[in-house]
C-alpha cells in the first residue's frame, strides 16, 4: 500500500507522516488530537485521496449513540407500513437501516473512516465501540445476521478534549497529537492556499497573527482555518504589508479581526490593552 506523506493540499509533518502509516500498519484505529482548526478533520480526507480510498464519514453529536454506527431499526416506520397494508412489513430487514460501520465493513475497497469528534458523545460511547473495532463484526439481532468487515477500514478518530477518552478505548488506538504550526510549517501551509501570495505580506501577517495567539487571557486563540480566512480577506480588501507592520497602540485590533477574534470577550479584551497603552503613553 502507498505510504502516507502529505498531499499537494495538505501540509503533514513527517511525525504526523509516521503517526498514519504506523496506526495503518499496525491496523489500530489513529486518535488524532490538537486544538480546533488544526486540521485533524480534513487528515482523514486527505489520507483517502492520497490512497485512493473510499472515505466514510461518521460525524459526532452530542446525542449520538454507538448503535447507530451499526444499524438502527426503524420500528415507527414499520408501524406505519403495517397500518397502511404495506407487503413490505413482512420483512423485518426492510425496517434496518444500516450505520457508518456497516457502510464501511461492506465497502467493495478498503476505506477509510472518519469518527468525527468522538468527545461530544456520551462517555460511554467509545467502550460501545471496543468490541465491533477490535472485531470487526456486529450482530443484527433482527435479522439474526452477522456482517464482518470484507477490508479491515483504516479507522480515524478525531477528538477535541472535551472530555477525557476511557482508558480501554486508548489502548487500542495509536495516538498522534497535532501540535500548532510553527512559523515555518505554517508559511507552507498557507502558500499551499496561497501560492502567489508576495513574501512580504505573508511575513506580517504571520507575525501578527502569532503576536495575536501569544497576547495573554485569549479565551479562544486563533487557529490556522481562521489564519486562511483572515488571509483571504486581506487579498480581498488589497491590505498591504505597512498595515500590518504598524504598531500603533491605538490600532492594536487587528484589521479584519473579526477572522480571528471569535467572540466579544477577546475583542473587549484587545480594547482593553489598547486603551491601556494609551494612558501608558500619555
Amino acid at each position: 500500500m502507498t505510504r502516507f506523506a502529505g498531499t499537494d493540499s495538505y501540509v503533514a509533518t513527517p511525525d504526523l507522516n509516521v503517526a498514519v502509516n504506523a496506526a495503518i500498519a499496525l491496523q489500530r484505529p489513529l486518535l488524532i488530537k490538537g486544538e480546533p482548526g488544526t486540521g485533524k478533520t480534513i487528515l482523514a480526507r486527505e489520507v483517502a485521496r492520497a490512497l485512493g480510498a473510499p472515505l466514510i464519514e461518521w460525524h459526532i453529536k452530542s446525542t449520538t449513540k454507538a448503535q447507530q454506527g451499526l444499524y438502527e431499526y426503524d420500528a415507527v416506520a414499520r408501524l406505519r407500513d403495517g397500518q397502511l397494508g404495506d407487503p413490505r412489513v413482512h420483512h423485518i430487514a426492510n425496517y434496518i437501516v444500516p450505520g457508518k460501520l456497516w457502510e464501511a465493513f461492506v465497502a467493495e475497497d478498503r476505506p477509510v473512516l472518519l469518527i468525527d469528534e468522538i468527545d461530544k458523545a456520551d462517555i460511554e460511547f467509545p467502550n460501545d465501540l471496543l468490541l465491533e473495532l477490535d472485531c470487526m463484526e456486529f450482530h443484527v439481532y433482527e435479522t439474526q445476521e452477522t456482517v464482518r468487515a470484507a477490508h479491515r477500514p483504516i479507522v480515524m478518530i478525531t477528538s477535541n478534549n472535551e472530555k477525557e477518552l476511557p482508558d480501554a478505548f486508548l489502548r487500542r488506538c495509536f495516538f498522534h497529537y497535532i501540535r500548532f504550526p510553527d512559523p515555518d510549517t505554517m508559511a507552507e501551509i498557507v502558500q499551499v492556499h496561497f501560492p502567489d501570495l508576495k513574501q512580504s505580506l505573508l511575513r506580517e501577517a504571520l507575525t501578527l497573527f502569532y503576536e495575536v495567539r501569544e497576547v495573554p487571557g485569549l479565551k479562544k486563540k486563533p487557529s490556522t482555518s481562521e489564519l486562511i480566512d483572515w488571509i483571504r480577506l486581506l487579498l480581498v480588501e488589497d491590505v498591504d504589508p505597512e498595515t500590518l507592520r504598524t504598531r500603533d497602540p491605538k490600532k492594536l485590533i487587528p484589521p479584519l479581526h473579526g477572522a480571528l477574534l471569535k467572540n466579544e470577550q477577546d475583542v473587549h479584551h484587545f480594547e482593553r490593552l489598547a486603551f491601556m497603552h494609551r494612558r501608558q503613553g500619555g
